[in-house]
């Protein structure tokens, strides 16, 4: 085989690598596509195929024994992004009606909410600045 097809036979091994990384979103197919790439410049340089194979073999398993548990730890660390009732616990309002006990309106980010108070004796007049606490059904908890 001449020294041209067999790079060009390790590229397409790597874009072949890069089709299930792209389909199914595993990072080990693409740490596998570059070491068919390094496999190709490892051919293109000469090296023969015990070399290319073991080059190939080698820059594999570096990237998925170094950089997969780097990016496994990024995702895990990575902060959720609350939504719907969830963001707007710990989010600051403003009493529009007194609120105690029984009940009472606040204003959270432009949309007015019932609320009732956390604290049983407390109460807050109109006004005031409090902190939601919790979302109970459509009632915002606040203190």
């Amino acid at each position: 085989m001449d020294l041209v097809d067999v790079w060009v036979w390790w590229l397409v091994a790597a874009v072949g690598l890069g089709i299930p990384l792209v389909m199914t979103a595993m990072p080990e197919f693409g740490m596998l596509a570059v070491g068919a790439v390094a496999g190709a410049i490892t051919a293109a340089l000469g090296g023969g195929a015990v070399a290319q194979v073991v080059v190939f073999a080698l820059v594999s398993t570096a990237l998925i024994v170094v950089v997969r548990p780097v990016a496994k730890r990024m995702r895990a660390e990575r902060p959720e992004l609350a939504s719907g009732v969830d963001a707007l616990k710990g989010r600051h309002a403003v009493v529009l009606e007194r609120v105690d006990l029984h009940g009472g309106r606040v204003k959270i980010g432009g949309e007015v909410w019932s609320a009732r108070a956390l604290d049983t004796s407390g109460s807050f007049e109109p006004g005031s600045r409090v902190d939601v606490v919790e979302i109970d059904g459509a009632t915002a908890v606040v203190m």
